[in-house]
């Protein structure tokens, strides 16, 4: 009876471990499920990455907006009659970085003038907002004036 037994116990193995180890075994169809569960999290990652780059490429082929904000944000780029204007909080000052003085600014001229920091104006009440509006307006207005006395006599007259 005892080799029939070890004859049965070592067929049984035999036919076992193909069952646990094998190819096609439970432990490879376990990782093979892992792999699989794995890459539909990347297919569907990668999917809506590929959908929000489609909807870019759609706007700045359409639309003027996307290559506006773009420039804005990105290059950092004004239009030619507007003022930039940043405000920074106190906490903030000390995490700007320092500017060379050798890098070109938007337009291509050198800024020789260092950076300066404005702190983040008070709130005013309603007349002191008007108040400083209107001294903004009679600021530009007086820009305009002198812009247009020079003419064609400017360092730009020739664009």
């Amino acid at each position: 009876m005892r080799p029939v037994t070890f004859v049965l116990i070592a067929l049984l193995a035999f036919v076992q471990y193909p069952l646990w180890w094998g190819m096609g075994g439970w432990l490879r169809v376990h990782d093979l499920q892992q792999q699989f569960s794995d890459q539909l999290r990347t297919n569907t990652e990668l999917k809506a990455r590929n959908d929000r780059i489609a909807g870019e490429v759609d706007d700045l082929q359409n639309g003027t907006a996307a290559i506006e904000e773009r420039a804005r944000y990105e290059l950092g780029m004004v239009k030619n009659d507007e003022v930039f204007v940043q405000f920074v909080s106190p906490q903030d000052q000390a995490r700007l970085p320092s500017l060379s003085s050798n890098l070109p600014s938007t337009r291509g001229q050198v800024s020789a003038a260092p950076l300066r920091v404005v702190p983040e104006p008070p709130a005013h009440g309603r007349a002191e907002t008007k108040r400083l509006e209107a001294a903004a307006a009679r600021h530009k207005a007086g820009a305009e004036k002198s812009r247009a006395a020079r003419g064609a006599t400017g360092p730009n007259a020739d664009r």
